[in-house]
């Protein structure tokens, strides 16, 4: 893509969110930036220091109905006139083992991670087929490709995007859209900080104890041990959208990975793959109607 972008993107009050706006306006592109209102601050509010920084600025929940979310989508499209690209990032991480969240936990975090993500997308989606031209990005996890303790809202909630942006992806490809998934690994922003990570349980087990105890020391440790600088990261995806820098003549991929570990933990999930086909496909393709 080249010319000056409009970009929108969700959940910019600190980490990925903020680091995504200013690599955007480093490159001299339009940027609107988006927050929920949160503590009795508004979205507008948190995002004092974009605006400052040359942003556009937006209150938005992705968790909000899709009535409400179309309405700010209209709003936002008028701000320039246009958006070229969406960034899906806004989320949450809720700590807890399957057996002691509740359904409605679950559906929470699912709602915040993927859901919202996606019924903001159905709000965008008119106004980028109308000008068959646009990008569509969703903040995915290298996650996905393992397991981990206490982690099953998050993963499962990222897990959820990765089968269903694929579909997005074919569909929307028939007006010229460009749709991909961000694949981070692990990166140094406060995702995991004091009071961004939920530890609601409404059905503690006591033999859970232990592995409880693990997980939240495990996000008490932080991300200071991440190997990932997410100011390169965001500047690299803006290369790699706008196909400039060391990005230059290559297509953005349905899965982008991103960051230094992420590449041994995807191939290491797809030789595991591999692997099971290559040992039971004598035994489990022996199917077919005789």
């Amino acid at each position: 893509m080249t010319g000056q972008l409009v970009w929108l993107v969700t959940g910019c009050s600190s980490g990925l969110g903020e680091a995504f706006v200013r690599a955007i306006l480093s490159k001299g592109d339009k940027v609107i930036a988006t927050a929920r209102a949160s503590k009795g601050i508004s979205g507008t509010d948190r995002l004092a220091n974009l605006k400052e920084a040359g942003a556009a600025v937006l209150e938005l929940d992705v968790t909000a109905p899709q009535a409400e979310l179309n309405e700010i989508a209209k709003e936002a499209w008028t701000i320039y006139g246009r958006i070229d690209v969406l960034v899906n990032n806004a989320g949450y991480i809720q700590g807890g083992t399957l057996e002691e969240i509740s359904e409605e936990i679950l559906t929470n975090v699912l709602r915040a991670n993927a859901l919202g993500p996606l019924n903001l997308t159905r709000a965008i989606l008119p106004f980028m087929r109308a000008r068959r031209s646009g990008t569509l990005l969703f903040v995915g996890s290298v996650s996905v490709y393992y397991s981990s303790l206490g982690a099953s809202c998050y993963i499962g909630s990222k897990s959820l995007l990765d089968g269903l942006v694929p579909n997005l992806a074919l569909e929307a490809a028939a007006f010229g859209l460009r749709t991909s998934i961000l694949t981070f690994g692990h990166f140094r922003t406060d995702i995991l900080g004091p009071g961004n990570v939920q530890y609601e349980l409404p059905n503690p087990v006591p033999e859970y104890a232990e592995l409880r105890k693990q997980v939240e020391e495990t996000c008490n440790a932080g991300t200071t041990q991440f190997p990932g600088d997410p100011k390169k990261a965001c500047e690299l995806v803006v290369d790699a959208v706008r196909g400039e820098g060391r990005c230059a003549g290559k297509e953005l991929p349905l899965r982008l990975p991103i960051g230094s570990e992420t590449f041994g933990i995807m191939r290491s999930n797809c030789q595991e793959r591999l692997k099971a086909c290559d040992e039971w496909e004598g035994i489990m393709s022996d199917t077919n109607w005789e």
